[in-house]
C-alpha cells in the first residue's frame, strides 16, 4: 500500500474537487429513456489492410455521415509510412477536423467512458469509436491496441454489436469483455457529429463535456480501481495518464512507476506515451532513453515515430541537441504529418 500512501492526498484533493461518481457506484444502471437495445446503420463496411486497423475504423464510421472514400485516403493522412505501429486518439480526431471540410463532420475525444456512455453515445445516433487491449482467436499475436466502432447494443444480452476491421463486420462483444480491456486505455472514446448536433452532443455527455472535468472523472475511475486492487497495473497507469493531461507530473510519474512495477504488456509504449511525458517533465531523461531504447529493442517499436520524438525530447533535456535534432528528424521521415516533431525540431533549432 505504499504508493497508495504517497498519492493519498491527491486522492483526498481530487475528491473534495467535486469529481464524477466512480464506476463501481453505477457500473451498469440504466440512464432513464434510453431502449434496452438499439443498433446504428453504416453504408459499408471494409476489412483493414495490414497494420491498418485506425484509418479502417475511422473510414467505417464516417460512412454514417455518406463518407465514400476507402480507407486508403485517412491512412494517406494518419500513417504514410506502411509499417507505422500506432494512430493515437488525438490524431483521428485531427484528421477528422481538419482534412474533410466538404463533410462538415467533427469528432471529440473523451476519456472515462463506461458502459452508459456508450449506449446514450449509440442509442442517440452518435458513432462513436473505443481503443481497447486486444489479442483475438485464432492467432493470438500478444497483445495489442485495437479500435472498434461501436454499432449496437442489447442489454437483455448484455452484449455490444460492432464494426470490428479485423475480424468482421456485425463481431459481438460481451459488455465485461469490453470493459475489462477498454480499461487498457483509459476507457477512451471517440464520438463523431454533425455540427448542428454539438449541443446535443455536449448536453448528452453531461459533465464530460468539459474536457478538464472529464480528466478530473477519468482520474477518479482509475483511483477507485487502485484502491479496489493495489497490483493493477492498468489503473496505474490511466492514473499517470491523467496527471498527465492536468499538468501534474510528478504524481504521473509515481504512479507510472508503480505501474511499471506490476507488470505491462511489452506493446504499451507502442499506443500510450505518458510515461515519457511525465518524466520528461521531472527530467528523468535517463528513464525516457531506456524506454525509448525498449522500444526500438522489441520488433516493432521503430515503427513508432513517437519512439523517436520522446528519445529526441530526452537527448534535448540533456543538452544533445545535434542528437536530438537527428531523432526529430527520424520521427519526421516516418511521418511528416507528426506535428510535435515539428514544433520540437524547430525549437531545437532556434526558429
Amino acid at each position: 500500500m505504499r504508493a497508495l500512501v504517497r498519492l493519498g492526498f491527491f486522492f483526498v484533493v481530487v475528491s473534495l474537487a467535486g469529481v464524477g461518481v466512480s464506476r463501481a457506484q453505477q457500473p451498469n444502471a440504466a440512464p432513464p429513456q434510453l431502449p434496452s437495445r438499439w443498433m446504428m446503420t453504416f453504408s459499408r463496411y471494409e476489412p483493414q489492410g495490414w497494420n491498418n486497423c485506425a484509418p479502417a475504423t475511422l473510414t467505417n464510421a464516417l460512412s454514417y455521415f455518406g463518407y465514400t472514400e476507402r480507407q486508403g485516403r485517412a491512412a494517406s493522412w494518419l500513417k504514410p509510412n506502411y509499417e507505422d505501429k500506432n494512430v493515437s486518439p488525438w490524431q483521428m480526431v485531427e484528421f477528422v477536423n481538419t482534412q474533410l471540410p466538404e463533410l462538415e463532420v467533427y469528432a471529440k475525444v473523451r476519456y472515462g467512458g463506461t458502459l452508459d456512455t456508450l449506449r446514450a453515445l449509440i442509442a442517440n445516433n452518435f458513432p462513436v469509436i473505443i481503443e481497447l487491449g486486444y489479442d483475438p482467436e485464432p492467432q493470438r499475436l500478444g497483445w495489442m491496441g485495437h479500435y472498434l466502432l461501436m454499432k449496437g447494443y442489447d442489454d437483455a444480452a448484455r452484449q455490444f454489436t460492432t464494426s470490428d476491421s479485423y475480424l468482421g463486420d456485425n463481431t459481438v462483444y460481451r459488455y465485461d469483455e469490453v470493459m475489462k480491456f477498454w480499461q487498457h486505455f483509459n476507457y477512451v472514446y471517440i464520438v463523431l457529429y454533425e455540427w448542428q448536433r454539438e449541443e446535443q452532443l455536449l448536453a448528452l455527455l453531461g459533465p464530460d463535456a468539459d474536457e478538464q472535468m472529464n480528466i478530473l472523472n477519468a482520474l477518479q475511475i482509475a483511483r477507485s480501481e487502485a484502491i479496489a486492487n493495489n497490483a493493477d497495473a492498468f489503473a496505474w497507469f490511466n492514473m499517470g495518464t491523467n496527471f498527465v493531461k492536468l499538468g501534474m507530473y510528478p504524481e504521473a510519474a509515481i504512479a507510472y512507476d508503480e505501474a511499471r512495477k506490476w507488470g505491462l504488456p511489452f506493446r504499451m509504449l507502442w499506443y500510450q506515451f505518458g510515461p515519457f511525458e511525465a518524466y520528461y517533465h521531472v527530467g528523468r531523461y535517463d528513464d525516457m532513453i531506456v524506454l525509448a531504447q525498449q522500444n526500438l529493442n522489441d520488433g516493432g517499436g521503430q515503427y513508432v515515430e513517437e519512439t523517436f520524438y520522446y528519445g529526441g525530447l530526452a537527448r534535448l533535456g540533456r543538452g544533445e541537441t545535434e542528437r536530438a535534432i537527428s531523432n526529430f528528424n527520424a520521427a519526421l521521415q516516418f511521418n511528416p504529418n507528426f506535428t510535435p516533431a515539428r514544433e520540437a525540431l524547430n525549437r531545437a533549432q532556434g526558429r
